[in-house]
Parts: C-alpha cells; structure tokens; sequence
C-alpha cells in the first residue's frame, strides 16, 4: 500500500468511530489482528501486515493455540480501551491509533514501509515495546526512546510552499510528485493529467497553482469520495484514468481484502508426536537442506547462462538499445514506451523493469533472466558466472561440514530465576551496598515524572551540580549516599562532557518545587531547588556493569562499590571515546569472556547487548582494565 492508499483507509477508519478494543490477535510474525466493537454491537476486524498492508477484513485467519507474547503485552496495556482517533503520520505509511484507557492515552504504531514494525509507545510517545527492535542512523526503535510521529504531506504546504518546492526540484514534475511528495508513479500521473501539465515537463517549470488544485482534488476523492476499484494493474481508493476496472466495491477494506492473498494463520502441530532430535541430527537435516538449495541455485544459474548463450545476439541488441535510450529518456518513459510497442518481438521480450539498478527482467524461453542494461553482455554472464561459482562453494563446505563428525555435548539444564520486570526498571536504578533503592531519570521527561510522582517525604533529592544530568531520588535513608551521589555524578552531561569528577547536591523534597519567581522559566525536567544544600565537591565518576547470580539472573550496575559486591563478573567504565553503543557490545564481550562456554549458554537471555545499554551512561566511554 501506498501512502495515498494508507490515507484513504485512514479515513474510512475514521468514519467507524467510536470504537473500542475487543482483542488483539498475532497470527504470523508480520501479520496482527484486532477486534474492534462499534456502537449498536457492531463487530470490526481490522488486519495489519507489517511492511505491506492493512485493512477491515470480513474474516480473520486462525490463530495460534498460544498467543505470542507480543500480542499479550498489548491485550495486557490495550483491551477496552476506546479508540479516540485513527491518523496517518503526514502521507507516510504509517498509521497510529491512539487509545485512552483509564488515565492515559497510548499510541499504537504501525508501520507499513520497508519491513514494517509495531510500536507500542505511552501518552508522550515514548516506546513501551515494540515488535522488532531496530537502530537505524537517523533513529531508534527500541524501548524508552521518543517515537518521531511527524510526516510530511506536500497536499497540505501553503501556496507559496508548495510552489518554492517546485521550483527547487531538479527533476521532472513526475518525479517530484512521485518521489518528493510520495505519491507513487501512478498517483503522480494522475495529478499531472488532471491538472493537463505535461508529466515529463522540468517541475520547476510548471503551473504550480493547477498541480495543486490537482493535487488537492485527489486528496479531497480520496478522503470523502473514493469509488474503491480493482484493475489488472492493482487495487485503487478512486478510479484513474485509463485503467479497466474489473470490479466495483462499497469500501476500500473490501477492495483490499479482496486483492490481497488470504493469511493462512498458524499450523497447529502435532508436538507430542514429532521425535526429539539430537543436536548432531538437526545440524546435519540442516545441512543436507542447504545443500539441496545450493545445488537448485546452481542448476538455476547455469540455465541462465545456457539461455542467455542461445540469445546472444538479441540480448545484446536490447542492452544497447535501452543503454543508449537511457541517456535521453527516464525509464519511466522507457517502460511506457516498452509496454506500447507490445507486439513487438524485441519489446515482448522484456517482462519487467527495475529502475533503480538500470535493469530488465527478459522472458527468454521459460526463464525470466535479469540483466544490468549499463553492462556488456559478457559482464552481464560473468555475474551469473560468479554466482554460480560461489554457490558451489558453498556446497563444497557444506558437504565437507557434514563429513566432519558432529560431537554431541551433554546437556546441562540451569534452572535460572531471571530478574522479573518491576515498575522502576524503566528509569535508571541501582541498590545501594546497603539495599536502598536508587532511581534516576533518563531524559527530562523521566526526571519531571520521578519528582512529581515517585518523590515522597522520607527521600532524598539528588543532582549533579552541572546543567544536565538525570535526576536522582533516593527512597528511604541508607548509610552509602556516597554510592548515590556518584551515581548522580555519572549519569549527567559531565560525563559526557568527559570529566573524572564533579560536584552534587542533595537536598529534601519539600525543598524542590517547579514554581518559579516572577519573570523566571523553569524548562521541562528542570527544578528550583530553596533552601540550604549538602555539597559533595570532587566526587569521582565511575560505573560498573556486572552480571548478577543470586537471587535473581541479572545485568546489574551502577557505582562500582554497590556493583562489585553482588556481581559474579563485572567491568568498571570511566569517560571515554567509545560511543554507548560500541560500548554496550564491548562490555556483553568482556562479561561473555569471564564465563565459561556452559555458563555463557544458560545466561543468553540475560546477558545482552539491550540489557547492558540501559546502565551505560550518556557520551563516550572506556572500560577501565583492573
């Protein structure tokens, strides 16, 4: 689905409410459900596939006997909440529904571009869990991490906005619409035939005020006047000009799930019967399955090569043909052109085109054979040539692993308690030596939260005498402030700033206040603290992440004294060069390599790259060797 698509299902969603949440169903890894109850006990079941589609559906595939657990986290934080809105992230291809349940309101993402994802984030967009983790150059998605929820949609740019980004586009009105605005190349098209704007004219060039009437227009059939269709090339919210309409539906989500293959859900299998296999089996069922591909590649390829030999010469034409067309037309143009010379033997030839790699798909007996249009025909075999070649590589290894005997290892099981999720983990933490909890905030959203609603009377409030740093509470009275003002010194901006001492404050919770005097600003996490100070000038920066046995399997850290004592491995950090990161990965290294191999198995799922970050403090890091 486009994001004109998204836009159009978004607002047939709209015209649903109010709903409110039945249940949620995972039936795949991509593909979600969820029960939506209407007014007058009407029943909507509304499918997502993460990275494809999503759409009402008339009926859902058969879930799984055990539901997956990321379909009981969100049935645990989203079950009979009501649906206060359903929006699309500009026009992006992504959606949320925004669900209020008893005082707060969560946003539930879907992501329908690339591989997709669902993001589970709280009132402030702030992630609670999402579906797959990823960290990606320009963003996050992992948990306690602000989701972006901002788009961009050039329907809704003022004229003159609209008009300035036209004229600095270097590509042709098409394209522009097509890629700048995200309108996909058939949309595009559409807007430049209904504004009568020649599609292959320079955009700085054009009317502006006619493609954003046109443009508009579009929108506006999308949003309130869609005539849901289906046509040989795809499923559309509004008939487009010149395409055949094959089949007229009442809505959008009936087109769509009608258009889309059905989702067979999961298999239930048979458990009890299926034997146990040992280690050395499964390695070698795997083995003989890879090799049985490899071989499948290499027959395919050399096919390939053998067809592509048998139609030297045609080939060949067709490589200089579209190379030197390429140099004056867009493949746009090219494909238009390719698809009305149809009868053409030469054209009839070429099945598909890619445009981003300058490449054809060619039907060349019963093979469809791609080929790179800026290369010769002989560079275009050696690709093939080296496939080939390392497919049979493969299979050499393959067949040599399964020859070398596999020892099978005696298993140990390790009944390990793992640390169980409690309210605090989401902020920064640690236990003093003593056993007083220790919560800092991770960024000023999590500071103002902690003072406002975890501060109580016997605490203590505790801050880094530098402007930025995580804001401390210690809950009740302990013997080791010490522990608890380094703490503080090391999750604030001197470590970032790569300083090895700083000074902190403490003070009592009647004394902090978000009140300020005339004229003053106080910024969001920020405070004013009244009233006398105790001042630890000089307090050394320094953590330690260990990894905890007793009572409980965890990655533990914090200052080293309150670390060190409870750990069965650890490793200290000072300000450094190494980014959180390769930080993280550094330290889940360092621990790995104190364990022996046996221990290193059992500990997998405490012992991880996410795990160690949330105790990495801010700005670069080094790992101090004892």
């Amino acid at each position: 689905m486009s994001g004109v698509d998204l836009r159009a299902l978004v607002a047939e969603a709209a015209d649903r409410l109010p709903l409110w949440i039945g249940k949620i169903y995972q039936f795949d890894a991509k593909t979600l459900g969820i029960r939506l109850n209407g007014e007058d006990r009407a029943k909507y079941l509304l499918l997502v596939e993460m990275g494809r589609r999503a759409h009402f559906t008339a009926e859902f595939p058969t879930p799984p006997k055990n539901p997956p657990s990321y379909a009981m986290l969100l049935r645990k934080h989203l079950d009979g909440g009501k649906v206060l809105s359903i929006r699309q992230l500009g026009l992006e291809r992504t959606m949320s529904i925004d669900i209020g349940k008893r005082d707060t309101t969560y946003h539930l993402i879907f992501e329908l571009f690339d591989e997709g994802n669902t993001i589970l984030c709280n009132e402030e967009y702030t992630i609670i869990k999402p579906l797959w983790h990823h960290r990606f150059k320009t963003r996050e998605i992992i948990p306690g991490v602000v989701y972006p929820f901002e788009g961009t949609d050039c329907s809704a740019l003022p004229p003159a906005e609209f008009q300035k980004m036209l004229t600095e586009s270097d590509r042709d009105i098409v394209r522009t619409l097509a890629v700048g605005c995200m309108l996909g190349g058939a949309y595009a098209e559409e807007v430049c035939r209904v504004a009568g704007v020649d599609k292959g004219a320079a955009a700085a060039e054009v009317d502006g005020e006619a493609i954003r009437a046109a443009f508009e227009s579009l929108m506006a059939d999308v949003g309130r006047r869609r005539e849901p269709v289906i046509t040989p090339s795809g499923c559309w919210p509004v008939v487009l000009a010149g395409e055949e309409v094959r089949e007229r539906f009442a809505t959008f989500s009936e087109a769509l799930d009608a258009f889309y293959p059905k989702v067979t859900g999961q298999k239930e299998e048979a458990v009890s019967e299926k034997p146990r296999l040992s280690q050395a089996e499964v390695i070698r069922r795997r083995q003989a399955e890879a090799i049985k591909g490899f071989e499948k590649k290499i027959e395919r390829y050399e096919r390939v090569v053998e067809v592509l030999y048998e139609n030297y010469t045609p080939v060949a034409g067709i490589l200089t043909t579209l190379d030197e067309a390429s140099k004056s037309r867009s493949w746009q143009e090219i494909e238009q052109i390719l698809k009305s010379n149809g009868e053409n033997p030469t054209a009839k030839m070429v099945r598909a085109v890619h445009p981003a790699e300058a490449a054809v798909e060619l039907g060349l007996e019963e093979e469809r054979v791609k080929v790179y249009v800026h290369e010769t025909m002989e560079q275009n075999l050696g690709r093939y040539y080296d496939l080939i070649k390392k497919f049979k590589k493969k299979k050499t290894g393959a067949l040599a692993a399964m020859e070398r005997m596999v020892p099978e290892k005696p298993r140990h099981k390790q009944n390990l308690a793992l640390l169980k999720k409690r309210w605090y983990h989401r902020f920064r933490w640690f236990t003093t030596t003593d056993g007083t909890l220790v919560i800092g905030g991770r960024d000023a959203s999590q500071n103002e939260e902690l003072v406002k609603k975890y501060m109580e009377g016997g605490d203590l409030f505790v801050h880094a005498d530098v402007h930025g740093g995580s804001v401390v509470i210690v809950k009740g009275a302990t013997g080791h402030l010490d522990e608890a003002v380094q703490f503080a010194a090391s999750y604030s901006n001197a470590w970032k700033a790569g300083h090895f001492t700083a000074d902190v404050y403490a003070a009592r919770p009647d004394q902090v206040s978000k009140t300020p005097e005339s004229g003053e600003y106080v910024a969001r996490g920020a405070f004013i603290v009244r009233g006398e100070r105790q001042y630890f000038k000089n307090v050394p920066l320094g953590v330690a992440i260990g990894l905890a046995m007793a009572p409980e399997v965890a990655v533990i850290g914090g200052p080293p004294g309150a670390v060190t004592g409870r750990a069965k491995v650890w490793l200290e950090l000072r300000p450094g060069q190494f980014e959180p990161n390769d930080t993280a990965k550094k330290v889940v290294r360092g621990l790995r390599d104190k364990l022996s191999e046996d221990e290193w198995k059992g500990l997998k799922n405490a012992l991880n790259t996410e795990a160690v970050a949330a105790f990495v403090p801010p700005g670069g890091s080094d790992i101090v060797e004892p």
